[in-house]
């Protein structure tokens, strides 16, 4: 017959060592968190070039070609392509504002912007360059050249501008 085995029992008087106290303390902590929301479900998309999808969006001087990431995310990030509409006008481009984001990030993909961040003055971007602006940092587009295509990758996906002027 097979002897049941025993849980050692610390010896009376006896004090628990301090990590066994930070251990069970712990233990304890981790049971009593409440239980953090699961992550939105991702799932495979893919997006074709295509010139009929490039359509009228957040603002009137460019056209946006959704990538799908959106959806494919549950909201968690938007990607799209913009195509700035020629000829850069000053009146209507160059308005102070800012996007209430957590992340936004742009890549040139043809031509030139040129825009004006807060803190950091006017910088000329080219096809290749690559910035992240922080997020609700003030800025205008101070021109584009007329070929100009950038890729922008937001977080969330639904987000509000604000304009500043």
């Amino acid at each position: 017959m097979a002897k049941a085995k025993r849980r050692a029992r610390p010896k009376a008087g006896k004090p628990k060592t301090k990590s066994k106290v930070k251990k069970a303390a712990s233990k304890r902590a981790a049971k009593a968190k409440p239980k953090t929301p699961a992550k939105p479900k991702q799932r495979f998309t893919v997006s074709h070039h295509r010139e009929e999808d490039f359509d009228p969006g957040l603002r009137g001087y460019a056209k946006y070609r959704d990538l799908g990431i959106s959806a494919a995310t549950s909201g968690l990030v938007q990607a799209h392509v913009i195509r700035f509409t020629p000829p850069f006008r000053a009146e209507e481009v160059s308005t102070p504002h800012y996007h209430d984001v957590e992340f936004q990030m742009v890549y040139v993909l043809k031509g030139w912007i040129e825009t004006d961040l807060e803190g950091q003055g006017p910088i000329r971007m080219r096809a290749g360059s690559c910035w992240i602006q922080p997020p609700r940092i003030k800025h205008k587009v101070t021109g584009y050249s007329d070929d100009c295509e950038v890729l922008e990758i937001v977080m969330p996906a639904d987000f509000e501008t604000v304009t500043l002027a």
